[in-house]
């Protein structure tokens, strides 16, 4: 008789798991407009620009501040489970990242978290 109350008491217990599943990160789509904020550390941990080499190697300036208050533009949307995970980005003004880079992927709902992005 025990068993039967803790199976059942596991049953309903992972079914009110599963029914908590909710999105916390905004509905985007492309052609939305985000803003740059400034980051809480030294660099950017959520918006996956490439490394300062690699920026100087293709003959970029690798200026992370000169980012910050700028617009961007939403171009892809990657979901997960009905939730926006993951979105790419190019410049709203339709210059190149450290002109060197056109699209960068952020991860929408550590960004916001962390205040890299804002929304518009």
């Amino acid at each position: 008789m025990k068993t039967i109350l803790f199976v059942a008491a596991m049953a309903l217990g992972t079914l009110s798991i599963h029914a908590q599943d909710t999105c916390t990160t905004p509905k985007l789509k492309a052609g939305d407009v985000l803003k740059i904020a400034s980051p809480s550390t030294s660099s950017f941990e959520h918006i996956n620009f490439p490394k300062s080499n690699f920026i100087i190697k293709r003959g970029g300036i690798a200026n992370y501040r000169s980012l910050i208050n700028k617009e961007i533009e939403v171009t892809e949307v990657t979901e997960e489970n009905g939730c926006v995970a993951q979105v790419d980005v190019k410049l709203k003004d339709g210059k190149k990242f450290f002109n060197t880079v056109e699209t960068v992927r952020v991860d929408l709902k550590k960004a916001l978290d962390a205040g890299e992005i804002v929304l518009e």
